[in-house]
């Protein structure tokens, strides 16, 4: 009996040696993800995930990365942020601290990016934001990128577009005080509609505070200025209630919004309230050719529905770093000397050809690139009416 116990051991030893194995621990390259599932935009992480999700399993699929010849197994670990910030700050530090991530994906909105970026940085730790536009999210920080553009080339666009299409000469806006991306592109976009159009051109200057549900007293406000337009700068969810709202108290003009617009799930909460507007972002699914219609259409197969601006500037993201790794030459085990490594392999990136854009990076990790103006058509579609470059 002893014997044949002992030849079963054996036989099972060989059995389990002549296996194919899997990627070891130290052939697998893992990448963080802060990202919102919950809280106001779940939308929003759920685009980044299914993203990330589709984009791992094809490079798995074809044996991994290749890093300096060796093929390494990805990994990508997703956690909520609850659309919070400080709930930000706690994932940064467990992904770094606890999971030992070479490298992070997100947040998206600024309101989280800013107070985690300077986690990633303090940590010496990879980041790139896919969807931030708020320039403190990179600004003197190394350690963090973003594959979007900055709000300073956003607000001008908008206000270009506006006064050409709505031939405008007053205008208000209505953003939310609490969300650094919502008032600091309001600041800006005021700012720069006052010089073009001069001192006073802004009729109405609106805000509200965090978790309003109620705008009528500022559109009222809004209303009776008379502007040409209404500037909206903000969150999907937001944007469905105030251009309901503005309706219901007679608002028949147009309104221009920014990129915070293009979620997937706008036009699930808004319907036809928002058809006819216009708002700038990061690419029009509407159109799209060669790899960007690839990639929305292995998108929608998979996922069921079009992915939105957020999901295209995930993958664009998750390639730069990436990109970044395969920079780095080779990976040695020493997390810090490896997130070192990759840091310098993504600032050294001359071009990366997105499906969003082909971009460049400048010495804040932000990358120069083309924004676009669409239209909510009368189909609900996100149609492509001009790009517009640096």
């Amino acid at each position: 009996m002893k014997k044949i116990y002992c030849s079963l051991i054996i036989c099972v030893t060989m059995i389990l040696i002549s296996v194919p194995m899997s990627f070891a621990a130290e052939d697998t390259i893992k990448i963080g993800f802060n990202i919102s599932l919950t809280g106001d935009t779940p939308k929003v992480g759920e685009a980044s995930k299914f993203a990330g999700q589709m984009l791992m399993n094809e490079i798995n699929e074809k044996g991994g990365l290749d890093v300096g010849g060796k093929k390494y197994k990805l990994e990508f670990i997703y956690e909520d942020n609850e659309t919070k910030a400080e709930s930000a700050v706690a994932v940064a530090l467990k992904l770094i601290e606890k999971d030992q991530v070479l490298a992070m994906v997100g947040p998206n909105s600024s309101k989280q990016a800013i107070p985690a970026g300077q986690v990633a940085n303090d940590n010496r730790t990879p980041m790139i934001s896919p969807w931030s536009t708020n320039p403190d999210t990179t600004k003197d920080r190394p350690w963090v990128f973003r594959a979007a553009f900055i709000d300073p080339f956003q607000g001008p666009i908008a206000v270009d577009f506006a006064v050409k299409t709505f031939n405008a000469n007053k205008a208000a806006v209505l953003y939310a005080l609490a969300n650094d991306y919502s008032k600091n592109l309001a600041e800006i976009f005021q700012a720069d509609f006052n010089k073009k159009k001069g001192s006073g051109a802004i009729v109405a200057f609106e805000s509200y505070g965090d978790k309003d549900q109620d705008f009528s007293a500022q559109l009222t406000k809004i209303i009776a200025a008379k502007p040409d337009f209404i500037f909206l700068p903000n969150n999907y969810n937001e944007v469905a209630l105030i251009v309901k709202q503005a309706h219901d108290l007679g608002w028949k003009g147009p309104f221009m919004g920014a990129d915070a617009w293009g979620s997937a799930e706008l036009m699930t909460l808004c319907g036809d309230d928002c058809k006819g507007h216009y708002f700038t972002t990061h690419y029009a699914a509407v159109g799209a050719k060669g790899a960007t219609k690839e990639f929305i259409d292995k998108y929608q197969k998979l996922y069921n529905y079009q992915p939105d601006d957020v999901a295209a500037l995930t993958w664009d993201a998750i390639n730069v770093v990436l990109s970044g790794i395969q920079n780095a030459g080779k990976l040695t085990g020493n997390i810090r000397k490896d997130r070192q490594a990759v840091r310098d392999g993504i600032a050294a990136i001359k071009e990366v050809k997105g499906i969003t854009g082909n971009m460049k990076f400048d010495e804040q990790g932000d990358p120069i690139k083309c924004a676009v103006v669409v239209k909510v058509n009368n189909d609900g579609k996100f149609e492509f009416a001009e790009s517009v470059c640096p």
